[in-house]
């Protein structure tokens, strides 16, 4: 017997708002919150650490790729088959620098989270994280052994959820606004995406059930064409240098990135 299950109304508003974005919000700490790694020699510790790109005077470090890749396990979208490469963790980095330095330049505030939210949201990570699949993050020692595998702190994760949060507060404020859905929008998502999901013979729901669904998918569409639009011309104007040869990708030289 054959089971139907119900076409889902492609991505759920808050789903979608953290997969589109997602891909350049994953580490959020701090350019150098790392401590750089140390090694004594006579007593006197030797910094190891080296400048890998340079975005407009902004230095980025090797010791900020590796706390990028660290906590890159915390990606809600991440592929638990293909492990992330440092030139794809970089090239996030340099997105996120380049969006950082532009909340500064343009003084928009974004909306602090409280405790409360932050923790519903850790909530979330643990339940949702595929990552978490098979180590039981939703139980304290789950997590605290998740944590731990990955060399995570509670109070880094708690940061990571914190400035995420912070940032797609700005992306929402930033791109969101004037944003017009019609219902002409409405019925043609309706008639031509969900419809069309449906076997024969199931039960559909009828527009006005799922309009408002369906109007918010659609403004989180629109958020991310006008974001991702926003985001190349950064890149574009920017001037962008990758100092290590072996983390450059392709789209570094058509990005517009220069050097000084």
């Amino acid at each position: 017997m054959t089971e139907h299950r119900q076409p889902r109304l492609a991505l759920t508003a808050s789903s979608l708002r953290w997969s589109c974005i997602a891909m350049i919000l994953v580490g959020l700490i701090p350019a150098h919150a790392q401590t750089s790694k140390q090694s004594d020699s006579g007593g006197q510790g030797v910094t190891f650490d080296r400048v890998i790109a340079v975005v407009n005077r902004q230095t980025i470090l090797a010791s900020d790729l590796e706390v990028e890749m660290q906590i890159s396990v915390l990606d809600p979208t991440g592929n638990l088959k293909e492990k992330e490469t440092a030139p794809q963790a970089l090239d996030r980095l340099i997105s996120r620098t380049l969006i950082q330095q532009q909340i500064q330049q343009e003084y928009v505030p974004a909306a602090q989270p409280t405790p409360t939210e932050i923790a519903a949201r850790l909530q979330d990570v643990r339940k949702d994280l595929p990552a978490c699949i098979r180590a039981d993050c939703e139980s304290d020692e789950g997590w605290n052994k998740f944590l731990a595998q990955h060399d995570l702190t509670p109070g880094g994760v708690e940061n990571y959820v914190r400035n995420r949060m912070e940032i797609l507060s700005f992306i929402e404020a930033r791109f969101r606004q004037g944003i017009r859905i019609s219902p002409e929008d409405i019925e043609t998502y309706y008639r031509e995406t969900l419809l069309p999901q449906y076997p024969a013979g199931q039960t559909i729901p009828p527009l006005p059930q799922v309009s408002a669904r369906i109007e918010e998918i659609l403004l989180q569409q629109r958020v991310n064409e006008l974001f991702s639009s926003w985001l190349a011309n950064l890149r574009k104007q920017g001037q962008v240098e990758v100092l290590d040869p072996a983390l450059q990708t392709n789209a570094d030289a058509g990005d517009g990135a220069t050097k000084e």
